[in-house]
């Protein structure tokens, strides 16, 4: 007889969901458990909802954790316990719309020359280079660097929603990568974790950018998805198409990209205001 968990997580290996998706759906669950200190399949709609107000109200935590636990819930009870979606309404938490922190030109260069260390260099310059996602970038491996003159671009391999995508490579970070490989010399991982078993963790790779951030007199906005935030934003701003940017950031929905917008700087300060359209003499 397979456990709970064991039940879940081979649900969402059926429906191909990613394996961060997985973890944080499973941790989640673990939560609700713990929180009262028995098996998920033992208790009520009401309990799981209090539990949802626990964390808001409690906790403290932030709307887009609070609705992964929700539909991590509604996962479990809906797709594994097939209980009917009456019982157990889950609400999903009204996410506050906000602008995520854009970094200017000038600050991003003061993080790459504070870097000192070539690997974790490398590695933030990659990230905004390409516009991946953190989880994207400490995937990646030699044979998805594509540097023959007519391909010049990098593959992501398995990206949000398990959708593989080509984006940029560029000359610079061509030539800084290939500084990086004579100095590391990676075999298989292109950012390998300690042992050279797998791929750097992604909390390392978090870390190194909030170091270089707070050595940069940055500030403290943000984590290292900053990055991919201000590849999507300087390309809109040196006017390159939206759908062109979609399609290398992997969004889905162009809606998705349409944030980027807001925060384009260009788009608002060449704006002309109608105030001053108006004729003068009236």
């Amino acid at each position: 007889m397979k456990t709970l968990r064991q039940q879940m997580d081979d649900a969402m290996v059926l429906r191909g969901f990613a394996p961060r998706t997985r973890e944080t759906y499973l941790g989640a669950v673990k939560g609700l458990a713990k929180h009262y200190r028995r098996a998920p399949d033992l208790l009520s709609s009401q309990d799981v909802q209090d539990y949802l107000l626990h964390l808001v109200v409690e906790r403290k935590l932030a709307y887009s954790s609070v609705n992964q636990a929700a539909s991590a819930c509604r996962f479990l009870y809906e797709a594994v316990l097939r209980r009917p979606l009456s019982r157990y309404d889950i609400p999903m938490a009204k996410v506050p719309k906000t602008l995520p922190h854009i970094l200017s030109r000038d600050e991003l260069t003061r993080l790459f020359a504070v870097e000192s260390n070539p690997r974790g260099r490398t590695l933030l310059m990659t990230t905004y280079a390409a516009g991946l996602r953190v989880s994207e970038v400490c995937a990646l491996q030699l044979s998805d660097i594509e540097s023959a003159a007519d391909r010049m671009c990098l593959k992501v391999r398995g990206g949000k929603g398990g959708k593989d995508r080509y984006t940029l490579l560029s000359p610079k970070l061509l030539a800084t990568l290939r500084d990086y490989w004579r100095l590391f010399r990676p075999r298989s991982w292109l950012f390998p974790n300690p042992d050279g078993t797998g791929p750097i963790a992604i909390q390392t790779a978090q870390r190194m950018y909030w170091a270089a951030r707070d050595r940069a007199g940055i500030g403290r906005e943000g984590g290292i998805h900053t990055l991919r935030h201000c590849f999507a934003t300087h390309l809109l701003e040196s006017g390159v198409d939206i759908h062109t940017i979609q399609r290398l950031l992997g969004h889905s929905h162009v809606a998705t990209t349409m944030r980027y917008f807001h925060l384009a700087q260009q788009k608002v300060t060449g704006a002309t205001s109608p105030l001053d359209l108006l004729d003068a003499s009236h």
